[in-house]
């Protein structure tokens, strides 16, 4: 039921959900570009039509009755934002410690632009041993979901061109504020 009921809104919103069907049992999903606060909702809309069990970070300050339980439903996980060096080991640990998990997060970190995407999900997918997949939102042809597998390599630098070559052609709502799909430096020359 619930099902129809996402469709049916992705249908109202004019979007089309695409992909949903991840051929591996782990992985770390790119949630990109996120520019505005409506890819959050429409990102949690795609993951109940596509009925793919994604987990993703919300600030803990949204945890409180009811919302808090709703955001635990839909695959929310709470972050202390005052611990930034947590993020990355929660999400590791998830990953190592389950059979079946997907991890979702915006690489920008923020809806504002900077001049880099933040290393976390690299970092995650990694250290987790899991690939990436490339989810999206690309306002310009109102598509949303899943789309190709990345392996990583290990060579950031050259894993970033492949992952930076499918963002290229999807536009966010707010295309001024995108961040161009490049790690630091300081963290690519790392690699």
């Amino acid at each position: 039921m619930l099902r129809l009921v996402a469709h049916g809104l992705l249908k109202l919103g004019g979007w089309t959900p695409v992909g949903g069907d991840i051929p591996v049992p782990k992985a770390v999903i790119i949630a990109a570009p996120h520019t505005s606060n409506w890819d959050g909702i429409w990102g949690l809309i795609c993951r109940v039509a596509l009925q793919v069990d994604v987990h993703f970070f919300a600030k803990d300050s949204l945890f409180w009755f009811p919302l808090g339980a709703v955001l635990r439903a839909l695959g929310g996980v709470p972050l202390d934002r005052r611990k930034p060096g947590a993020a990355v080991p929660t999400a590791v640990a998830a990953l190592r410690d389950n059979d079946t998990y997907y991890f979702a997060l915006a690489p920008e970190g923020t809806r504002s632009r900077k001049e880099y995407w933040k290393s976390g999900f690299y970092r995650i997918a990694t250290e987790a041993q899991v690939p990436v997949v490339l989810g999206f939102f690309d306002y310009r042809s109102r598509r949303i979901g899943t789309g190709p597998l990345v392996e990583l390599t290990g060579d950031a630098d050259a894993d970033m061109a492949r992952i930076r070559a499918f963002y290229e052609t999807c536009e966010g709502r707010h295309p001024e504020l995108a961040t161009p799909a490049f790690l630091p430096p300081a963290k690519s020359a790392r690699r």
